[in-house]
């Protein structure tokens, strides 16, 4: 039979170096993306983390509990004029209980501190907490936002609120937009609430992996705030007061530096609350250093911030699940970054609700 299949052509010395080159690019990428950070769905992707959210359906409010049931070491850096919290002293490094066993994020300004209760009590009941020999004290610190100004006022999150988003508590990925700490809250109120648009919550975490260990950072933020919403990747403003017609955004550090003047701002009637966790080992000093960092992804996502009306306050957990050496400025600098991804996905999963359009919404 007549053989027709064709003889390959010998490979030249340029083919052999292209193979090569190309071998290696692909070593070096494979390589570049096992120690790249990757995108994690969210904070609950952080071993020893559940999340579970309350939200009031009689109006926009509501409550986000952290749960660490375990327990976890953490800090809190306070940066805004007017903060709403409970437990933060017992977070300095100079005191002495060494773990909480869960955080709370509310709405309903001060009277919100109250589903922290509810969180106590459901800790309790399973034996959770600080040994103190005669009990088990559940150690649950807290931090609330302003959003009385959204519906009826005297609807507000209270103990049971707290209790339920226990009981709602799973490691599965929390809801954003519109739930729990995020039910009420708005953002861009620079130049007064009749032209802010609709806050909520967001959660992102991202991880790296050297082959041999791996850390995970994740954030959850409700976002409340006074000032405009930015995607640092791009630096333009996606949230945040709008033109006096209500249907475009205005840019309010622009519309400042035109010398536009501000109206009179009541104190405390706003805030942005927080959370950002990790696998790694911290003591109590570093997970405050943490916390501190991570506001710097509020800093590259809200403008202005840490305002005289806002009580921007962050915690973070550590839960020590994981066996790499802690770095606290690698562990730092990743917090920043997914509490920058959390807010920007707040804005995305946001809703518009009567007079507070959602980025959505405005074009």
């Amino acid at each position: 039979m007549e053989n027709c299949q064709k003889l390959m052509p010998k490979p030249t010395r340029r083919d052999i170096l292209r193979a090569s080159l190309a071998a290696a690019s692909l070593t070096i990428i494979e390589e570049n993306a096992m120690n790249a950070p990757s995108d994690i769905s969210a904070i609950t992707d952080v071993a020893g983390i559940k999340v579970g959210h309350f939200t009031d359906s009689r109006r926009p409010t509501g409550c986000t509990v952290i749960l660490c049931e375990e327990g976890a070491v953490a800090g809190v850096d306070v940066r805004g004029a007017a903060p709403g919290t409970r437990e933060t002293d017992l977070l300095d490094p100079l005191n002495t209980v060494q773990q909480i066993h869960a955080i709370v994020l509310a709405g309903g300004s001060a009277f919100g501190l109250d589903a922290a209760s509810g969180v106590v009590r459901y800790l309790e009941e399973r034996g959770i907490g600080f040994d103190v020999r005669v009990a088990r004290v559940p150690i649950v610190p807290a931090a609330i936002l302003f959003d009385l100004g959204v519906g009826d006022a005297k609807i507000r999150p209270d103990a049971e609120s707290g209790y339920n988003a226990c009981k709602a508590a799973t490691t599965a990925a929390p809801v954003e937009g519109n739930a729990g700490a995020g039910a009420g809250a708005t953002v861009g109120k620079l130049f007064g609430a009749t032209r802010a648009m609709k806050g909520g919550i967001g959660t992102a975490a991202v991880k790296l992996n050297d082959g041999k260990s791996s850390l995970i950072v994740g954030a959850i933020i409700a976002l409340n705030a006074v000032g405009d919403v930015m995607d640092p990747k791009t630096g333009r403003v996606i949230a945040g007061a709008r033109t006096k017609d209500g249907k475009s955004l205005l840019g309010a550090m622009n519309a400042i530096l035109r010398g536009e003047p501000l109206p009179p701002m009541l104190g405390g009637t706003a805030t942005t609350i927080g959370v950002v966790a990790t696998d790694a080992k911290l003591d109590k000093a570093q997970a405050t250093k943490v916390a501190q960092m991570a506001h710097d992804g509020l800093a590259r996502t809200i403008n202005p911030i840490h305002t005289a009306s806002d009580g921007d306050t962050l915690f973070a957990v550590a839960t020590g699940r994981s066996s790499r050496p802690a770095n606290v400025t690698l562990i730092g600098a990743l917090a920043a970054e997914a509490m920058a991804r959390a807010v920007v996905r707040a804005m995305k999963a946001a809703k518009g609700i009567a007079g507070f359009p959602a980025a959505s919404d405005i074009s």
